[in-house]
């Protein structure tokens, strides 16, 4: 970006992957949205890989407006790496999150911007009138009913990509898998304010739905990630020992039980399938409450040598004369720049 463009305020991430067909239209409508703000902005653009000729539009694009900036990835990561790249890149102090296939309506911007401003931490979109077919709006109800149940963060839609958050609160994401759609959920560990923004949702007209069942079944294995981290996330042994003194505790009483008839009632109890039950029960207690102090060393380790606090500070007080905001530590350090990331990645 020229040294005259002035540092952003909005960030909108967009990750992409073979959307040739959609990408100038979806450039011309961000602009027009985002210009009807006023304040200074910039789109991250993140080619996810694409073989259809994405990367040379974005390109174009790019030569033409100096407020659009290119991420491109050596190959498809997948859409979660996709606005993990697109955080590390972002320079605005609010960050928003798109897909890029046009049903994400960017006129909903502004609305959600504004709805941040009000102190919320983080403005999530809601397609109430979705224009899916049922075969994705059946599975997706079902999906946010048991995501909002199993992690107690409450929203109608979690698949939809349109959301808009402090930076502060993205320089503490960490994503893996299809972690994406669970971005309040893994916020809420660091005591997010969350709002819910209805948006308009259109009807794919352009390219190749990238969604199905497969990633479905992906989706309910990370939910059980997600529960496991934000509840037991730094005291693992909680999780296995109570585990492991139920398993143990069951073995020890029927051992106890066999031993007091073998002892004062003289009974044979080597072929009872009893006494194999009552071995096993108290051996797993004890290897799962093993696996539950070596889980907790692990996270000790990782917390520690790295300085990665186990905690989220909102504000310091009193601030001093030149602080505007205070949002340090967050929870897990922004990683390295582009120059050492190479490897994965080109930067435009």
């Amino acid at each position: 970006m020229p040294l005259s463009q002035p540092r952003p305020y909005v960030s909108v991430v967009v990750p992409l992957f073979n959307e040739a067909d959609n990408v100038a239209d979806l450039h011309r409508e961000l602009a027009a949205s985002l210009e009807r703000m006023g304040r200074p902005y910039e789109v991250v653009l993140v080619d996810d890989g694409s073989n259809d000729g994405t990367a040379e539009r974005v390109l174009e694009i790019e030569a033409r407006d100096p407020r659009v900036r290119v991420v491109r990835l050596r190959r498809n990561f997948g859409q979660t790496a996709a606005f993990s790249a697109g955080f590390d890149h972002a320079r605005g102090d609010v960050v928003v999150t798109s897909d890029g296939d046009l049903q994400n309506d960017p006129v909903d911007i502004p609305r959600l911007v504004a709805r941040l401003d009000e102190g919320f931490d983080m403005v999530c979109g809601w397609r109430r009138q979705r224009k899916d077919p049922l075969s994705k709006r059946l599975p997706s109800l079902l999906a946010n009913r048991l995501i909002s149940w199993a992690t107690g963060v409450h929203l109608h839609d979690y698949g939809c990509s349109l959301k808009a958050m402090r930076s502060d609160v993205v320089r503490g994401l960490r994503l893996y898998g299809e972690m994406h759609r669970f971005i309040p959920a893994v916020a809420s560990w660091m005591g997010v304010s969350l709002a819910e923004v209805e948006v308009n949702h259109r009807p794919r007209t352009r390219g190749r739905s990238k969604y199905g069942l497969g990633r479905t079944l992906r989706v309910l294995l990370d939910l059980f990630t997600v529960k496991f981290l934000l509840a037991y996330g730094t005291r693992p042994a909680h999780f296995f020992g109570l585990m492991g003194l139920g398993f143990g505790g069951s073995g020890f009483g029927i051992l106890a039980y066999l031993s007091w008839i073998k002892f004062l009632h003289d009974e044979a109890i080597g072929t009872r399938p009893l006494l194999i039950l009552g071995l096993l029960l108290f051996l797993t207690g004890v290897i799962l409450v093993s696996v539950g102090l070596l889980a907790e060393l692990l996270v000790r380790i990782y917390h520690e040598s790295q300085g990665k606090p186990t905690y989220a500070v909102k504000e310091r007080r009193p601030r001093a004369a030149s602080e505007t905001a205070v949002t340090e530590p967050a929870p897990y350090p922004a990683p390295e720049r582009a120059a050492e990331q190479e490897p994965t990645l080109r930067r435009r």
